[in-house]
């Protein structure tokens, strides 16, 4: 007789955190169950969390890796705050995880792993599920043992048929949320052979079995398919995102792109994926350092290419001295810096949003730059696009901000039609008729871009100080203020060319909660959630940091208290107070980890509370 099937509970949402060591792939079952909850059409929002070190000791704290994934059926905007469901695979992953799992929510654990050394070695004096049973469902699953009878007639040592044991996990949170798992079977077909792959692939289908016959899960859960836009879309994270960005920006103004970079956590991964469109005409060179790197791309710029180098926070500071360069040569480069948690090395798989003064202030002299920043992954493609517009009209350097949350979190994109990106015109002189090669533009200040090689084009260029009208090499000292004076102007008048800033909300009342960068999900939730409840609070999330939009001190004016947010001691809100003298309050964290909603709500709710009544 078939057994019975069992219930099936519909869910509006739903947070997971696959955790384990360092080594039992979380990132890789974290990614598969991104992609089929993509597939299947929910909203999403990912968090992969992991050590720096390449191998951390086995059961270690210091060694513990996650993947977190939020996915609803409307829409959201980031990680969640707490998981509602906890997978671990050893007794440090559980220590380092419990807390923040929602009161009443599931923790499935690997029980084969909770052997008394494993718990003494993630700092556990006796055995903690007994306790954890009173706040949580802790489901104990023989993760291990049954992965390896499933596996018992492939001839594969102990320890390989172990290590796809985080697909026995994949399978059986599958089963549980209705997500398809063909999307994995295709990536684990092109990934492994032989034996291998009959491993994963088997193991994936056990867990799957296993969550269909056991008593531990009595039911299965549903998240329905969301509500979006009609058109195509693929799961994007920043990294990604800021890539195709260059790639397009190129495409849109039919120009080579060359990229110099060195590899550094956590944006590697924006050279490993340009280097796959040499098709497109794109150039990656990867320097012996970070001021190589630099130099390279302003070379680029130099000779007509569309130039851009790409760091974290530790390289951005080695490229200044170059990057002070190219504001004297006033040459189109983007810098692309992917801010990580510091000083010095810090800990670099961590976000933080600390680079912002270094990117405002940070040269020698006076050294004006534009600045612009990504609010979210899908962002950062429009964000590198809107970068090089700038960079090529106003014939200047821009540094786009984004951080590692950013980076390697996930999020559905629309792919966008290509015909209706901008295509910005590139002012490049070929006609040497009438033209000087200082001329400015009258209303930007910009130069033509004069592409050496060009007959009747020859001009002088270099990082000493040069007269304006011929290019000469001048020390007089009218005319070091005056091209100071102008280059700061140049970079200045850029606020014209750029959308005026708009409110989430009300332009004016009593609260004004101020973002920028990858906090943006985290803020709009609160201040939306806080709006529900009948709050008077709005918010803005600001891209462009210099110049400001023209806008900015006006909306500021208009709210009776400001908040500003950021992951770092206060960057953006020192900027605000100096340049709009707003006695804006600071929300402040660099615990290396992003903004939770519950806390921009908690400082709202004590910033409205005050005087109330």
């Amino acid at each position: 007789m078939a057994a019975a099937k069992k219930p099936v509970e519909e869910l509006e949402r739903v947070a997971i955190r696959f955790a384990g060591d360092s080594g039992d792939g979380m990132q890789v079952i974290g990614a598969k169950f991104t992609e089929s909850t993509a597939l299947f059409g929910n909203d999403l929002s990912t968090f992969p969390d992991f050590p720096a070190e390449i191998r951390a000791p086995a059961g270690s704290l210091a060694g513990v890796s996650g993947f977190q994934i939020h996915f609803a059926s409307e829409d959201i905007r980031t990680p969640a705050d707490q998981p509602d469901v906890l997978v671990v695979f050893n007794p440090a992953a559980l220590r380092a995880n419990a807390g923040d799992v929602r009161r009443g929510g599931m923790i499935v654990v690997n029980e084969d792993a909770f052997t008394s050394k494993n718990v003494e070695r993630a700092g556990y004096e006796t055995d903690p599920l007994p306790e954890l049973r009173e706040r949580f469902r802790v489901v104990e699953v023989p993760i291990t043992r049954l992965t390896r009878e499933a596996l018992s007639d492939l001839k594969l040592s102990t320890r390989e048929k172990d290590r796809s044991k985080n697909f026995f996990a994949l399978g059986l949170m599958s089963w549980l949320y209705h997500r398809p798992i063909e999307s994995t079977e295709r990536w684990l077909r092109g990934r492994f052979e032989g034996d291998l792959l009959e491993a994963n692939l088997r193991v994936l289908k056990a867990g799957m079995h296993f969550g269909e016959t056991t008593e531990l899960f009595p039911v299965s859960f549903t998240v329905p398919r969301a509500k979006i836009q009609p058109g195509r879309y693929r799961n994007i994270t920043g990294n990604t995102a800021l890539a195709w960005g260059v790639l397009a920006a190129s495409v849109q103004m039919d120009r080579p792109v060359f990229l110099g970079a060195y590899p550094i956590t956590p944006a590697s991964d924006v050279l490993h994926e340009l280097a796959r469109f040499r098709h497109f005409g794109v150039r990656t060179f990867q320097a012996e350092d970070e001021i190589a790197a630099v130099s390279s791309a302003i070379g680029a710029a130099y000779a007509g290419h569309l130039a851009v180098t790409t760091t974290s926070g530790p390289g951005f500071i080695l490229k200044q001295e170059a990057l002070g360069l190219a504001v004297m040569t006033e040459l189109p480069l983007v810098v692309i810096n992917i801010q990580r948690a510091g000083p010095s090395t810090g800990m670099p798989t961590k976000t933080e949003q600390a680079d912002l003064l270094a990117t405002m202030y940070g040269r020698n002299s006076d050294s004006p730059v534009v600045v612009l920043a990504a609010a979210t992954p899908g962002d950062c493609f429009y964000v590198v696009l809107e970068a090089f517009r700038l960079a090529v009209q106003h014939m200047t350097p821009v540094v786009v901000l984004s951080d590692g949350y950013l980076a390697n979190s996930a999020e559905p994109w629309a792919i966008p039609d290509v015909a209706s990106l901008p295509r910005p015109e590139v002012t490049q002189c070929t006609d040497p008729e009438g033209f000087a090669p200082y001329t400015r533009d009258p209303e930007t200040l910009a130069r033509p871009w004069a592409v050496p090689g060009t007959p009747g084009l020859e001009h002088r260029i270099g990082g000493i100080e040069t007269e304006d009208r011929t290019g000469n090499v001048s020390y007089d000292p009218a005319n070091h203020q005056k091209m100071v004076s102008l280059r700061a102007e140049k970079v200045a008048r850029i606020a014209a060319d750029m959308p005026p800033l708009e409110a989430n909300g009300a332009d004016h009342g009593e609260l004004l909660v101020v973002g920028w960068g990858g906090t943006h999900g985290a803020l709009t939730e609160a201040v939306n959630a806080a709006r529900a409840d009948g709050l008077d609070v709005s918010s803005i999330h600001i891209r462009h940091l210099n110049p400001f939009p023209a806008n900015l001190g006006d909306l500021l004016s208009r709210f009776r208290k400001v908040l500003v947010a950021e992951l770092n001691q206060g960057q953006l809100w020192r900027m605000l107070r100096a340049e709009y003298l707003v006695p804006a309050e600071l929300l402040s964290k660099v615990e290396g980890q992003p903004f939770k909603v519950g806390e921009i709500r908690a400082k709202i709710d004590e910033m409205l509370s005050e005087g109330a009544g």
